[in-house]
This record gives C-alpha cells, sequence and structure tokens, in this order.
C-alpha cells in the first residue's frame, strides 16, 4: 500500500484542511491509500540561523535540536507528499516556508527520487499560481517527481459556483498525483534538469574538496561519473547535452 502525507501550513484547520480531505477521498477512490496529515502548527521548527553547517558540514551538526528530523522522516517514509498552504501576502506560509529553508541542504543533496509530490493553495484572490509553481520547483530540487498542484478560490462566504469549481480541480489534481504516485520508475530528466545536473556537479568535483559534505555525499553516491542522479538511459541527444553542461561547468568553475 503507497503512503502519502500531506503538510499543512496553516494554523486553522478550515479550508486548506478540507481541501486535503476532499484529495484524500479522490485520491482512495483510485486505490486504498494510507493517508497522514501533519500540520506545521503543531510541531516544534525554529528559524535557521544561516550557520551553513548543514551544507558545509552535515545536517547532523546543525545546532537547532527541534522537530526538523521528524519531519524530515514522515518525508522518508512516504510515497508521496502534498504540501497544502493558504495564500499569505502572495506566498505559502510561515510555517511551511520556514520548513522548507530548514531542508535547504537537500537543494544541494536531493534525495527523494521516484516519489511523488503536489501542491494545494487555496486563497481568497490571487497570486496561487505562482505559488503553485514556486511549490513545484522545490519539490523539483528535492528530486520529487512533480504533479501540478491546483489553486482554490475559498473566498468566504463560498458561492455554490465557486465549490464546484473547487471539487472538479481537487479532483483533476488528485488524478495527476496518482498517476506519478504508481509509477513504476522515475522519469527520465529534462534538459533543464540535466543541466542543473552535470554542471553543478562538474563545478563541486572542480573546486571542492573532501572537506565539504557535498563533496563527499556526490563522491560517495558515484554522481561525479553517473549520467544524473539515478540510472537513466539517456538518449544520443541528452547524451551530447550532458557532455557539453560538463563542459560549461569547468569552465566556470576556472573562471571563478
Amino acid at each position: 500500500m503507497k503512503r502519502v502525507t500531506a503538510f499543512i501550513g496553516s494554523a486553522r484547520k478550515q479550508a486548506t484542511y478540507e481541501a486535503v480531505r476532499e484529495f484524500e477521498r479522490n485520491l482512495n477512490s483510485y486505490t486504498e491509500i494510507e493517508f497522514e496529515y501533519v500540520f506545521l502548527k503543531d510541531h516544534q521548527l525554529e528559524y535557521c540561523r544561516g550557520c551553513k553547517l548543514c551544507f558545509d558540514k552535515g545536517e547532523e551538526l546543525c545546532p537547532l535540536r527541534d522537530d526538523r528530523d521528524l519531519l524530515l522522516d514522515k518525508m522518508n517514509h512516504s510515497d508521496g507528499v502534498i504540501f497544502a498552504t493558504p495564500n499569505y501576502s502572495f506566498h505559502i506560509s510561515a510555517p511551511m516556508k520556514n520548513l522548507l529553508d530548514r531542508l535547504a541542504f537537500i537543494f544541494h543533496r536531493p534525495c527523494f527520487f521516484g516519489k511523488a509530490f503536489t501542491s494545494i493553495v487555496t486563497q481568497g484572490i490571487f497570486g496561487g499560481n505562482s505559488i503553485v509553481r514556486y511549490l513545484s520547483n522545490m519539490g523539483e530540487n528535492f528530486g520529487y517527481s512533480v504533479a501540478k498542484g491546483c489553486v482554490l478560490k475559498t473566498l468566504e462566504p463560498i458561492t455554490k459556483a465557486a465549490q464546484v469549481k473547487n471539487s472538479r480541480e481537487i479532483k483533476k489534481a488528485a488524478a495527476r498525483f496518482y498517476r506519478i504516485l504508481m509509477r513504476p520508475s522515475p522519469p527520465d530528466p529534462s534538459f533543464f534538469r540535466l543541466m542543473t545536473f552535470r554542471m553543478s556537479r562538474t563545478m563541486m568535483k572542480e573546486m571542492l574538496s573532501d572537506e565539504y559534505c557535498d563533496y563527499r555525499h556526490f563522491k560517495a553516491k558515484g554522481w561525479f561519473e553517473s549520467d544524473y542522479y539515478y540510472d537513466v538511459s539517456l538518449n544520443p541527444i541528452k547524451k551530447l547535452a550532458g557532455g557539453i553542461f560538463d563542459f560549461m561547468g569547468r569552465r566556470m568553475s576556472r573562471q571563478s
């Protein structure tokens, strides 16, 4: 049975929570899913101090002792995750932004390959589409396979027409997420993701050493020699592009 965890950034159990509940019902219409709700407001998560220890030496050396590792463990043990947030000042809520800040080391050392990600954004008027794009980018940077999220208009008092439209959007989002959740293997990387990997790994190899956690991690994973983060058969055009991206990374590192 697949396990899905919803991380909810709202301080209230209202529109955002109800949207996740409806999403769960739609998902369970396809197959039985083990579903967990995680309310970020109920967890202690201090603000990042910007010491960079997680980047340079390893996340285990973070001086903050709170629920970060508990939340990370839930992500590690899930086949898919949902980030659900209200639109606050045209962005995600503060608890959700804080979670992403505290997990920023994963952008350097992505690990959620083969797992599904989507987002749910509730809002009064507008701005939600840019939030969905932002969260999709965060999910991809973490290594997730991303299903496009949904934006729901929940301005009170909510009209019947808005409720019908929201239900339609949730149903479509659940279908997109389910397809990725059940996919047997991660997808081929896009040219952008291939470029990001090849240029960053090449620059890291040229500029860093075993003193740095990123370098040790890439070396242990064999990423300095691999085509991509995970086993994938690149077509001839992408193989050629990968070589060009490596060359570009070497040039940029020597100019730094």
